[in-house]
């Protein structure tokens, strides 16, 4: 059987296991990915190629720091605050979400999920309610603020280093307002799902503060490391290894520091983590590189330029839908990657400027990611930290919340591209 033929026949196999069987995702992602090795569809050497160890270094370091972090009790003590701060509860849970929207404008969304999680499931402790919404939406939220930013997300940073835009570039560019504020647009009308969502938790909730921060160590280095992640863009452009090493160097760091050294105490520790989103993320980065090699992503990509022929618009909107449809499912990444220097290719035969297509490429691959628990290394990270709780959440939970978010997101960001790169 051509190895094209397997990848895509385990690909579409995989995907319907993790909708059916969500409770063993990591064994079916790690079972498929030696199975792509195995019949040679990918070989050893593009299956540790294609997972992103970059990723996976920001995944288990911040994994490390987030668990010393809790320990310290400042997540539980500043639950505390917003409570006793907001207006009501509902509010409380909008503001964890958009605190996690404007620290992933500048920090990766895996790092930022991580960090922001320990925050909102003491708050959902604190005032007795399921967590699983807010994790939710703070997984979608920092997708969304993850686009807006040069270093925000990996494919901002893909479309950067393409059209040669720096970090101002997203603000600013070529005299024209640039994908930052079309982002910012999606924002505000997709937090009124949010509030939607949350209105039901009117209530001003009282509650004693009886939280204590044992230790600001952990804190202070998580500050630490948050600046240093926003950093390590401008050093690191292609986004190759340096926030992978620097999580994996604090996150060891701060494990020694609270263990005090003790081998057992460290072994305990490592044992509580989450191995599982660990593995599943790795078997999906597999599964997905066996798409690419095969070329399965270049064959979608030069149907899409034959398809949209010489209208400007039908191609702006097809590229925008069939981006959600397909970034909903596959990493989007690898597709983005190969999706680039297709947009540019059509805008220069439709003789258009290249932004156009460009952004609204940008704003489909990051905002579709949003749909399902498993679009984005952001949702299956706060799908895997709900479950370690003992949440599952399943397909249609997720949707419940994602679809209309992503709708109110992607249609004024995508208008207001459209309005202001038309021209």
């Amino acid at each position: 059987m051509p190895h094209d033929t397997i990848a895509l026949i385990l690909f579409v196999t995989a995907y319907g296991l993790f909708v059916a069987w969500p409770g063993r995702r990591s064994s079916v992602a790690v079972v498929t990915g030696l199975l792509l090795v195995a019949t040679g569809t990918v070989s050893p050497h593009e299956a540790l190629d294609g997972i992103n160890w970059n990723v996976m270094g920001i995944f288990v370091g911040t994994l490390i720091a987030a668990e010393v972090f809790i320990e310290s009790r400042f997540p539980a003590y500043f639950a505390e605050v917003i409570v006793d701060r907001a207006p009501n509860t509902a509010w409380a849970l909008l503001f964890i979400c958009a605190m996690t929207g404007i620290l992933s404008a500048f920090v990766e969304n895996v790092a930022t999920v991580l960090i922001v999680a320990p925050i909102a499931l003491s708050l959902a402790k604190k005032i007795e309610v399921n967590p699983t919404y807010v994790m939710i939406g703070i997984a979608i939220s920092s997708n969304l603020q993850g686009t807006a930013t040069l270093i925000g997300d990996p494919p901002s940073m893909l479309l950067g280093g393409y059209a040669k835009m720096t970090f101002l570039d997203f603000f600013v560019y070529r005299g024209r307002p640039s994908i930052f504020f079309a982002v910012e647009l999606g924002a505000l009308t997709s937090f009124a799902v949010l509030y939607y969502v949350f209105r039901r938790h009117h209530k001003k909730i009282d509650i004693l503060p009886t939280e204590t921060v044992k230790s600001w160590v952990p804190t202070i280095l998580l500050v630490l490391l948050i600046l240093m992640l926003a950093g390590s863009s401008f050093f690191d452009k292609n986004f190759c290894y340096l926030a992978g090493v620097i999580c994996m160097v604090f996150g060891v760091a701060m494990l020694v520091w609270n263990t005090r050294g003790h081998v057992d105490s460290i072994r305990a520790s490592l044992r509580k983590l989450d191995w599982n989103t660990t593995f599943f993320l790795m078997g999906i980065f597999v599964i997905v590189e066996s798409l690419t090699v095969t070329g399965w992503i270049d064959r979608i990509s030069a149907a899409l330029s034959g398809f949209t022929g010489g209208n400007t618009l039908f191609a702006y909107v097809a590229l925008i839908v069939l981006s959600i449809i397909v970034s909903a499912f596959v990493d989007n990444v690898p597709y983005l990657a190969a999706m680039l220097p297709v947009a540019g290719s059509m805008a220069q035969k439709l003789q258009i400027e290249p932004s156009i297509l460009l952004f609204g490429l940008l704003i489909g691959a990051s905002l579709g990611g949003n749909v399902t628990p498993i679009g984005a290394s952001a949702n299956i990270v706060a799908t895997g930290l709900l479950r370690k709780e003992g949440y599952t959440v399943s397909f249609g939970q997720f949707a419940k919340i994602s679809v209309p978010f992503t709708l109110a997101a992607v249609i004024p960001a995508a208008l207001f591209v459209w309005i202001i790169w038309a021209a």
